[in-house]
């Protein structure tokens, strides 16, 4: 679980965080888990100085290179769908700014998190030292997976795909899921495919989201 024996923060951003949790709450996310992670981990973490202000705010923020940290909803909408259990070895594709990864780490999951820009590796991993949370980051192509460190309990992809990778199906273990938004470069599908055998899968699809694209094999080129 989340760990904040190094970390220091006001007492206002605690109130900020409840409050943000009552609205996902309000917005239909339902899993205590899911809840408690997101008023765990210090969203504030992730801004500058300059834009603190916006951290607990239910919207999307630019990280730069054409990046966002997921608006809050989005986040706890996907870490629900993912049924992630303690002790659970999980892949996130797209570490971004590196809350994604900080919300499933604060659930007790051993999480190992890819990212495509090199810049954004090296920023996530300094802020998730400065807060003590623990996890794996790799600088390569996600929509590749990780093949190295499969199978996986759970995947999630952070950004939006043309398809789903059967790359990625491949790195699922038996009764894995895996969460990823699936469209165009306007709106993706909220798709959630449990692998049922080697041959098999389940995909249900839920709501609309729009993402930044997977770029990669198995992703756009630009």
């Amino acid at each position: 679980m989340l760990k904040m024996s190094v970390f220091f923060e006001e007492p206002k951003w605690v109130g900020q965080r409840q409050k943000l949790v009552n609205l996902l709450r309000s917005k239909g996310i339902s899993s205590t888990t899911v809840l408690d992670a997101i008023g765990a981990v210090p969203r504030h973490a992730f801004f500058s100085k300059d834009f603190e202000l916006f951290a607990y705010r239910d919207a999307a923020f630019p990280i730069g290179n054409g990046q966002t940290i997921s608006q809050p909803y989005t986040v706890a909408f996907q870490t629900e769908l993912l049924h992630c259990m303690p002790g659970h070895k999980v892949l996130e594709i797209g570490t971004g700014s590196g809350y994604q990864s900080a919300v499933l780490a604060a659930i007790g999951v051993e999480v190992h998190s890819i990212e495509v820009i090199k810049s954004l590796v090296l920023a996530a991993r300094k802020v998730l030292k400065n807060i003590d949370i623990e996890i794996y980051t790799y600088l390569g192509d996600g929509s590749m997976g990780l093949q190295a460190q499969a199978p996986f309990d759970r995947i999630l992809v952070t950004a939006g795909a043309p398809t789903v990778p059967q790359v990625l199906i491949n790195q699922l273990k038996i009764n894995g899921r895996m969460v990823i938004p699936v469209g165009d470069n306007e709106t993706q599908k909220m798709l959630c495919i449990t692998k049922l055998s080697e041959t098999q899968t389940k995909t249900e699809a839920f709501e609309n989201f729009k993402f930044v694209p997977l770029v990669g094999k198995n992703g756009w080129n630009f």
